[in-house]
């Protein structure tokens, strides 16, 4: 017999699991049109530049050329995936110990990431920090019914940005095994990778678990809060969302105005 409050985790995990793919999908959707755009942009930055050397004339002659110029927009573009930037290459120490720090205007996140479990996700944070990709970025989304997380990472601030790479899944194994719900606890204090609900669909964005939630082995746990980092989450989520939901930004507007990793 699955008890109500069994029921309505449940319930919650789905719910977010599907808002979370329909915000990976508006995200695609986005970077299609944006590198349709593009491709239309320089179709006609071509034409333009043949008009002007003369190679279209107004006699009739060369409507084939303009033809196939117009042609030229109609071909497919490439996939988001095609266009995408390269992953950062490979300049951490697999074997140590790194830490990384969320100067918020609510105080400050430190996150403890081991590289040996997760060298590849711990690489892309540090390049990404490095660059200062997350300054000035605000914390998107906050859950509290049933799961239990703040969302960051998001240069758009609407749950579609990304650093146009995908790193994959590791140390999916790391929370245990699945129960008979298919869930794996995630304990308050976790900090994992979101992702499209696809393998190996991680970015930039990921989350702060500040209560005990169960979900689906498919996020990748990379680190993990000290005691004052998860208070501070705390704090944030007992103020709750706006508007007065269950699920979206979170009423204490959340900024990242500063991300550092360093070796430890």
């Amino acid at each position: 017999m699955v008890s109500s409050d069994q029921r309505r985790r449940q319930l919650a995990r789905e719910k977010f699991e599907r808002q979370h793919q329909r915000r990976m999908q508006s995200r695609k959707r986005k970077q299609r049109n944006q590198v349709i755009a593009a491709a239309v942009a320089m179709v006609l930055a071509a034409a333009g530049a043949a008009f002007a050397t003369g190679a279209f004339s107004d006699d009739g002659k060369d409507k084939d050329k303009v033809t196939q110029a117009g042609k030229a927009s109609e071909s497919p573009a490439p996939t988001p995936s095609e266009a995408k930037s390269p992953e950062p290459a490979m300049s951490i120490d697999k074997k140590a110990a790194y830490s990384m720090k969320l100067t918020t205007n609510r105080g400050p996140v430190n996150i403890a990431m081991e590289a040996s479990k997760t060298p590849r996700t711990v690489n892309s944070f540090n390049a990404l920090a490095g660059k200062g990709y997350f300054d000035g970025t605000k914390c998107h989304r906050l859950t509290t019914d049933g799961i239990f997380v703040l969302q960051c990472g998001d240069p758009k601030g609407d749950g579609s940005g990304g650093p146009g790479y995908n790193i994959p899944d590791e140390n999916l194994s790391g929370l245990g095994k699945p129960g008979g719900d298919g869930t794996v606890t995630f304990p308050a204090g976790t900090v994992a990778m979101a992702n499209t609900s696809q393998p190996n669909t991680g970015g930039s964005q990921f989350f702060l678990v500040y209560k005990e939630t169960k979900l689906p082995p498919s996020y990748t746990p990379f680190g993990k809060m000290d005691a004052a980092s998860l208070k501070t989450v705390e704090k944030i989520a007992k103020a709750g969302v706006t508007g007065g939901g269950a699920d979206g930004p979170p009423k204490n507007a959340v900024t990242v105005e500063k991300a550092t990793v360093t070796k430890r």
